[in-house]
């Protein structure tokens, strides 16, 4: 007994000094950390909507330093989860999408690559999908507005107005690039502006509510050349790649010095073609660490490239339906993305040639029509379900003249 008196203080003792140390104090990191400022990106010095070289940078990183940007949903919306379809009337397309950034990597020239590799993406609880009248894959079919609500975490998004529906958390950039240069800008805006005159879809430079204002606003510096942000180019950007998830490397041209790299528009998850226009919409915090890779951006013409490992596999569904779309049509009708061509030949065919978007059209209205019939759902919530979780995918593209696209959807997103 008296051995156990002497031994048990010293036992004490020892579990009293032990029991201060956490490895939560041991840091390894260095972290540079992009945070917003405000309610909307008006009011955020380090936010950005829209593309220039001379647009500052408001933060540097040396390469291997872990840089977390803190971003915000890509309408710079007040959505919220009682939010209403009449709410979407109300959004200001002119301030999509607020991007934090850009940030100055040391040490990054014109010419070299910037590899991302993304660490981590914390969620907000709340996010939304939306269908915008006017905007879309469907656009056409689709005119009045829609909104889905979720409650979100690290694990599914659920929503009140898709019951029964689960969707995990698979999330990415959908926005994410580097500045572009001087070069990029006035040869962008050419052939943007030669689309545009053609009758074209194309979204020329508007100064209001363009940030930064000094910039691009209505008297910023360089007001009628600042690049909208909704059309992905060979400098990243909006480009919405679902396969680009945490521990996948993406690889950037760098046209400044600097490179001036931005992120936002989180998509909490999404279907391959995104084709409601909108995915799971969150906010979040983005982790991501940098390498310079000297002079590479030589091999880099049509756009950015990506690599990782097995991140692609987990994205594959256990149970899935599919459908299959060819280039067929009802003569007499003009789809919406052929439209500006005003052609005579065009209009009457019923089977058009080589033609990737009508087989993909055909084969996601086959997929909405199945999840109608079958599932119960009504066309609006099974157009967002396409949009958040179902999978566009070629099958061929030798089969002339008619090429095969599938619309996949994972089936354990059901109860």
């Amino acid at each position: 007994m008296r051995k156990v008196k002497v031994i048990l203080p010293l036992i004490l003792a020892v579990a009293t000094m032990t029991a201060h140390a956490d490895t939560t104090d041991v840091k390894t990191q260095s972290i540079v950390e992009v945070n917003k400022q405000g309610d909307h990106c008006v009011d955020d010095p380090n936010c950005m909507n829209r593309y220039h070289y001379a647009i500052p940078a408001i933060a540097h990183a040396k390469p291997g330093q872990l840089i977390r940007y803190e971003t915000r949903d890509a309408l710079d919306s007040d959505l919220t989860i009682n939010s209403e379809p009449k709410d979407v009337l109300a959004i200001d397309l002119n301030l999509v999408h607020p991007i934090t950034g850009p940030v100055y990597i040391e040490g990054a020239k014109r010419g070299d690559v910037l590899a991302v590799t993304l660490i981590d993406i914390e969620p907000d609880e709340y996010g939304y999908t939306t269908i915008v009248p006017g905007f879309g894959f469907l656009r056409d079919m689709y005119t009045e507005p829609f909104v889905a609500n979720w409650k979100v975490n690290r694990l599914e998004a659920v929503s009140d107005q898709l019951p029964g529906v689960r969707i995990p958390m698979n999330g990415f950039m959908g926005t994410v690039g580097t500045l572009p240069g001087e070069p990029e800008v006035a040869a962008w805006l050419a052939r943007e502006n030669a689309l545009g005159a053609a009758g074209g879809i194309a979204l020329p430079p508007q100064p209001t509510g363009a940030r930064p204002a000094a910039v691009c606003g209505p008297e910023g510096s360089h007001s009628a050349e600042c690049l909208r942000t909704i059309p992905p180019r060979e400098n990243g950007g909006n480009m919405d790649i679902k396969q680009m998830v945490v521990g996948t490397t993406l690889l950037l041209p760098c046209y400044v010095d600097g490179c001036g790299l931005f992120v936002g528009d989180v998509h909490y998850a999404q279907g391959d073609g995104e084709v409601a226009g909108t995915a799971i919409e969150i906010g979040a915090e983005v982790t991501v660490r940098t390498e310079i890779r000297k002079g590479m951006a030589s091999i880099m013409k049509s756009g950015p490239h990506f690599e990782g490992g097995s991140q692609i596999k987990a994205l594959e569904p256990d149970k899935f339906y599919a459908t299959i779309g060819y280039p067929i049509k009802e003569a007499g009708v003009d789809l919406p993305y052929t439209s500006y061509l005003d052609s005579e030949k065009l209009t009457p065919l019923s089977n058009l040639s080589e033609d990737l978007t009508a087989a993909a059209r055909a084969s996601l209205v086959e997929m909405i029509n199945w999840l109608v019939t079958q599932k119960g759902f009504t066309r609006e919530q099974a157009y967002v379900i396409t949009s958040v979780a179902c999978d566009i995918r070629i099958g061929n593209l030798v089969d002339l003249p008619n090429y095969a696209v599938s619309t996949i959807c994972p089936l354990e997103i059901f109860d």
